[in-house]
């Protein structure tokens, strides 16, 4: 059943040397190519998807990511290799289409506004309970930034995200008191 092998006293290091050579032969290139992103303080899964050229489906499935809305500061993502993408088309990502506040609507950037003044007064520092700022978010969406641009990032892909729209988000408001 098994055949039996000679090796003579440099034979372990030959083999051992043309098998570390093999080894570096077949895993180096995909070690060069590796990317990897530590997460930023600010930093989204969408804008680390765009700023990557990837979208939010490549990297959450690639890091078993459940939830595309909490990533964590100091976490190392791992990225496509570049040219390795699917052929998914970019925007099925659920947060890669987001609205920017610069491109609102008129309607939609008067409904964000009537959200805001209805959940905080406006404020970015109100809180109540789990909820805090402008939107009235719960903590944990926020991944320890409170900032007026987090809030603001974080509640356009929110919005985005569940109801498509400010409008839409306004409506469904409307019919149950919250958003």
């Amino acid at each position: 059943m098994f055949n039996k092998m000679t090796f003579t006293k440099k034979s372990p290091v030959k083999l051992g040397l043309a098998g570390m050579a093999t080894a570096l032969a077949l895993f180096l290139p995909k070690l060069v190519q590796a990317e990897s992103y530590t997460v930023k303080s600010g930093d989204t899964l969408s804008s680390i998807a765009k700023s990557h050229n990837q979208t939010v489906d490549e990297i959450s499935k690639l890091n078993q990511i459940s939830n595309i809305h909490l990533i964590q500061v100091g976490q190392v993502l791992e990225l496509a290799q570049p040219g390795a993408a699917n052929n998914q088309v970019k925007s099925q990502s659920t947060e890669t289409s987001q609205p920017q506040s610069n491109t609102l609507s008129s309607e939609d950037a008067a409904a964000k506004e009537w959200i805001a003044q209805k959940e905080s007064g406006g404020s970015y520092t109100a809180q109540n309970g789990q909820y805090y700022g402008r939107y009235q978010l719960t903590i944990s969406y926020l991944n320890g930034d409170l900032s007026a641009e987090n809030q603001e990032r974080v509640a356009d892909s929110y919005v985005a995200g569940r109801y498509g729209s400010w409008s839409a988000a306004k409506s469904f408001w409307l019919a149950k008191g919250w958003y």
